[in-house]
């Protein structure tokens, strides 16, 4: 994807990788509901928050093209098999369509994939048909062994997407990992980056290397510079996003 440029690209295409991420332990009520509003505004993929939000998200979001996304097993992946199971069907009752599960760290690094395999084909089946699953290594705990040896455990599963990291630990999303996660899955798999994607030339580079959605906190500063270099109307100071009815 190295003609992935600002030039080649519309504005529909990247506010379309971007999940608009509201996982902070400490938001408020009201600064998720600003905050979904904020992606129905610019009009990215998804919102993702924590599961106790998803009801909130389904209703401010309803109605348009912004889909609720929230977390499984976050951000430890260690949550019984049988707990994630639950969790993804509640959250889906509740409007989620999007998946953002943690993988049992602590099993992969124990060579217990089977357990590991087993752990994402459960939500896989118990969510078919109705939501997206992305799957979360955490490689800052991994080596890149076990980074391969969980992509393709991931793709194995029968989830979409294979994810680089929570957000919460020390490291997140970087080009080596995501070139290593996009040769160890077949074209059937895609790759989200999230951790440290905070510019639209960040955003860009790893667009490059194959990478379809973005988890991102500066999701506003990134489409306002997009606009500006485009020499767009700018949506932060007021303008609509330049989305073409029925398109994208």
């Amino acid at each position: 994807m190295s003609e992935v440029s600002i030039e080649t690209l519309t504005y529909e295409q990247v506010a379309k990788t971007i999940d608009h991420s509201l996982l902070r332990p400490e938001l408020t009520t009201q600064e998720v509901a600003t905050g979904c509003d904020l992606a129905r505004r610019y009009h990215t993929a998804s919102v993702c928050v924590k599961p106790c939000d998803v009801p909130l998200a389904a209703r401010l979001l309803a109605g348009s093209d912004v889909a609720v996304g929230t977390v499984v097993g976050f951000p430890h992946g260690s949550s019984a098999t049988a707990v994630k199971v639950f969790e993804a069907r509640l959250a889906i009752e509740q409007g989620a369509v999007e998946l953002d599960m943690v993988l049992n760290i602590g099993w992969l690094r124990s060579g217990h994939d089977d357990d590991v395999l087993e752990d994402i084909r459960a939500v896989v089946v118990a969510t078919e048909g109705r939501a997206l699953v992305k799957v979360i290594l955490e490689n800052a705990y991994l080596s890149d062994a076990e980074k391969e040896r969980a992509s393709r455990l991931v793709e194995a599963a029968g989830a979409h997407f294979v994810k680089t990291s929570t957000g919460f630990a020390p490291s997140g999303a970087t080009i080596p990992d995501l070139i290593l996660m996009r040769r160890s899955v077949s074209p059937r798999v895609q790759v989200k980056a999230a951790g440290g994607v905070r510019t639209l030339d960040a955003l860009i580079d790893v667009l490059r290397v194959g990478v379809t959605r973005v988890g991102a906190t500066a999701t506003a500063a990134i489409l306002d510079e997009f606009c500006r270099r485009k020499g767009l109307p700018v949506i932060g100071e007021g303008a609509p996003a330049p989305i073409t009815p029925g398109g994208y």
